[in-house]
């Protein structure tokens, strides 16, 4: 049976029993992407829920977007996702394999990846964020960090993207939610004297000369071991900073960095100059000793038989250090953060100090070591009252 429709509704139908009216019932037609007809049909309680359904289905064909959304799980999609579009993405091989762990740790497991694509809410994702953050360890700490979470969902976000391109869903409902803050920290350094104690500890290992160079210059522990000889001026007293090395599953990948600030030419103080003519000159040797089982990796920092450092044995020989010498939580980035540090508080200023680091923006170096020592800031009033002649 049908009752009177607005010009262009299309038919909407009353399902009865009996004298009563149980539902209603619309149904569109149109032509899919294989070239063939076919039919949407709606349902609702009232005549104007199903015209503002079949409505809605309309708006969804004439923006390119499928009639309705998929009835796959987010689990079952993003699985297919990280293993099509996210393999042959441009991301970096260490970005690829972190995504797709977030994604199968995270996203795929139940409750949240046994949701429908069609049923999943902005509000299912705001869940997750919420349940992500009430994680915690034994001991009563947060087991994911702020940046993890972060992270997680940006993976969510670019898998649902793909969703969208695929035509499963009309609007990638990630897009909806805001993306989850970090909490800037300041960034643990040390004092000129208890680095220089760490470093004397760490002297007997062969890392110290990386360890040495890192604290001189602020360099990232990947960009350090990733350095070649041929990106090394030891006349100018440069090096260039153009590749990174990380751990991507059981290998060690050297690739270019993140951002074109992190290349950067990085000035090379006299002590360095004469460490590093000293690392190539012990590196000349190893290399005769080692004969035909040398690596010609042209790296400065090598293992034994010339391949690449494995990072984490830096931060063995660095912790180790610390531990000998009473200092806790120190790392290798320490190091880095330490140079930063300092380097502010001679004076030397802000931006300079965003290019050695290597950082995208000021605005970060700002908000990583946006503090001064108390000695600094009693110093800096002191000398503007005295420009003011007070």
């Amino acid at each position: 049976m049908t009752g009177k429709r607005a010009n262009g509704e299309g038919s909407i139908y009353k399902r009865m029993r009996g004298d009563k009216i149980v539902r209603y019932e619309g149904a569109i037609t149109f032509i899919g992407e294989d070239g063939k007809s076919k039919r949407h049909t709606v349902y609702g309680r009232t005549r104007q829920d199903v015209r503002e359904k079949l409505n809605a289905a309309r708006d969804r064909l004439t923006a390119g977007a499928p009639v309705k959304d998929a009835a796959r799980t987010v689990g079952d999609w993003l699985k297919h996702w990280r293993g099509t579009t996210l393999a042959v993405s441009d991301r970096k091989e260490s970005t690829r394999v972190l995504y797709a762990n977030l994604s199968r740790k995270h996203l795929e497991p139940e409750p949240f990846g046994t949701t429908r694509l069609d049923r999943l809410k902005a509000s299912d994702i705001e869940g997750l964020v919420l349940a992500m953050r009430a994680k915690t360890k034994a001991g009563g700490e947060r087991a994911l960090s702020d940046s993890t979470i972060r992270q997680v969902y940006t993976v969510l976000r670019a898998g649902l993207d793909g969703a969208v391109r695929d035509g499963l869903l009309a609007r990638n409902p990630a897009a909806l939610v805001e993306r989850p803050g970090v909490e800037r920290t300041e960034a643990k350094h040390l004092p000129s004297p208890d680095l220089s104690a760490v470093l004397k500890a760490a002297e007997g290992s062969r890392y110290y000369p990386t360890l040495l160079l890192i604290a001189a210059t602020g360099l990232r522990k990947g960009e350090a071991l990733a350095l070649r000889w041929d990106r090394v001026d030891l006349d100018a007293g440069t090096l260039k900073v153009l590749a990174t090395i990380s751990r991507v599953g059981d290998h060690l990948v050297i690739s270019e960095p993140k951002t074109d600030r992190s290349r950067r030419t990085v000035p090379l103080p006299p002590a360095m100059v004469a460490m590093l003519r000293k690392q190539r000159t012990e590196q000349k040797v190893e290399r005769l000793k080692a004969g035909n089982q040398w690596v010609d990796s042209g790296l400065v920092f090598t293992n034994q038989l010339g391949g690449p450092v494995e990072p984490r044995n830096l931060l063995r020989v660095i912790e180790t250090a610390a531990k000998k010498v009473g200092a806790t939580g120190v790392g290798v980035h320490t190091l880095r953060h330490s140079a930063a540090v300092s380097w502010l508080e001679a004076g030397v200023h802000i931006k300079a100090v965003a290019d050695l680091l290597g950082h995208s923006s000021v605005a970060i170096t700002g908000d990583v070591y946006g503090h001064t020592s108390d000695d600094t800031a009693r110093a800096a009033v002191e000398g503007h009252l005295g420009s003011l002649g007070l």
